[in-house]
C-alpha cells in the first residue's frame, strides 16, 4: 500500500511546524485534518497557516484551479469551504482520499496533519463514520434540556463519544445522540487505503499550557475579536459560529457582554486547555501512534517507514 505520514496531537502542540520541516526534507505536501480550518474566513481563530491562492492544476475535486500555498508548500482542505454550509466527515474522506492520491501519482510524501481525530480515522484507518440525517423529532424532544443532561443521556448511549465530546455544547451533544441512537452498532474499520505511519507531538502538561496561551495572546493580537464580527455580518448565525470552533464561541459571548474584556484571555485558555485535553483521550486510545519529543525523533521515524533498507543495519 501506499506510505501516508499521519502528524497528530492536541491543539498548540507544533503539528504545522513539525509537518513543514518534514515536508520540505522529504519532499512533501500536506493535507489538513482540521474540522475548522476547512472554512474560508475562519483564519485567525482556528490557528491556520497564513498562506495564499495561487495558481496551480490541482484541486479540480474542490471546485477550484488554485493551490493552497504556505511557504511554498501546497496545502489541502483548508480555506475552501462556505462556512454557512455544512460539511460532513464523509466530505473530508472523499476529498482527502482524492488530495492524497493525487499527491502520490506526482511523486510526493503525503502528509495528513491536524487534531480532529475522526477525519484522521477515517482516511488512515479506514472507519466508516455514519452519514446520519436530521431528525427533527429527536431533535425538538431534546432542544430544552441542558448540556448536563443531554450529557447523561449521550453516556448512556456511547460512553466513548462521551468522552471526547465538549460536554458544554448543546448542539454537538444533540447532534452525537443523534448518530448513537441512529447507529447504535460500533463503528467498524474497513482496510485502509493507505500504509499509514502515525507521529503524535507529546508535550508534558506544563509546556502545552505555555504554547496554548502564547496560541490565545497571538489570536487575540492578529483580530479574532474583528474576524468573529466579519464572520456576523457576513451572515454566519451565532448559534453556527459557536459550532465552528472554541475561540468562536469565546468570542461570541464576548461580543454579547457575557464575558468581560479582562477575562476573555483566560476564558480562551482554560476552553482551549479542555479541548486539548479531550484531544488527548481520543488519540490515546491507539497503541500505533509513535509519541515524540522533538523534531529529530519524528524526522528518523519518517526516514525508516519511507526508506527502510537504508536504516537498517
Amino acid at each position: 500500500m501506499h506510505p501516508l505520514i499521519v502528524i497528530l496531537g492536541p491543539t498548540a502542540s507544533g503539528k504545522s511546524a513539525l509537518a513543514m520541516k518534514l515536508a520540505k526534507h522529504f519532499d512533501g505536501e500536506i493535507v489538513s485534518a482540521d474540522s475548522r480550518q476547512v472554512y474560508h474566513g475562519l483564519d485567525v481563530g482556528t490557528g491556520k497557516v497564513e498562506g495564499k491562492w495561487e495558481s496551480g492544476i490541482r484541486n479540480k475535486e474542490f471546485g477550484k484551479e488554485k493551490v493552497f500555498i504556505y511557504k511554498h508548500v501546497p496545502h489541502y482542505l483548508i480555506d475552501f469551504v462556505n462556512p454557512k454550509t455544512q460539511f460532513s466527515v464523509d466530505d473530508f474522506k472523499k476529498l482527502a482520499s482524492h488530495a492524497i492520491a493525487d499527491i502520490l501519482r506526482r511523486g510526493k510524501v503525503p502528509f495528513l496533519v491536524g487534531g480532529t481525530g475522526f477525519y484522521i480515522d477515517a482516511v488512515a484507518r479506514g472507519i466508516q463514520y455514519p452519514e446520519v440525517p436530521p431528525n427533527l423529532k429527536l431533535r425538538r424532544r431534546l432542544a430544552n434540556k441542558s448540556a448536563e443532561k443531554l450529557f447523561k443521556i449521550l453516556k448512556k448511549l456511547d460512553p466513548k463519544r462521551a468522552q471526547t465530546i465538549d460536554r458544554k455544547n448543546p448542539r454537538r451533544l444533540i447532534r452525537a445522540i443523534e448518530i448513537a441512537k441512529a447507529h447504535k452498532k460500533k463503528l467498524a474499520p474497513q482496510q485502509p487505503n493507505f500504509r499509514a505511519l502515525f507521529i503524535g507531538i507529546q508535550l508534558t502538561p506544563e509546556k502545552l499550557r505555555q504554547r496554548i496561551r502564547l496560541a490565545v495572546k497571538k489570536r487575540l493580537a492578529r483580530g479574532l475579536i474583528a474576524e468573529t464580527k466579519k464572520l456576523l455580518q457576513d451572515g454566519v448565525s451565532k448559534r453556527k459560529l459557536q459550532t465552528l470552533g472554541i475561540d468562536y464561541g469565546v468570542a461570541v459571548d464576548f461580543l454579547d457582554g457575557a464575558i468581560q474584556k479582562d477575562k476573555l484571555a483566560q476564558r480562551l485558555e482554560t476552553a482551549n486547555w479542555h479541548y486539548a485535553k479531550r484531544q488527548i483521550t481520543w488519540f490515546k486510545r491507539y497503541k500505533d501512534i509513535h509519541w515524540i519529543k522533538s523534531d529529530r525523533e519524528a524526522k528518523n521515524l519518517t526516514l525508516a517507514f519511507l526508506r527502510p533498507k537504508e536504516t537498517k543495519n
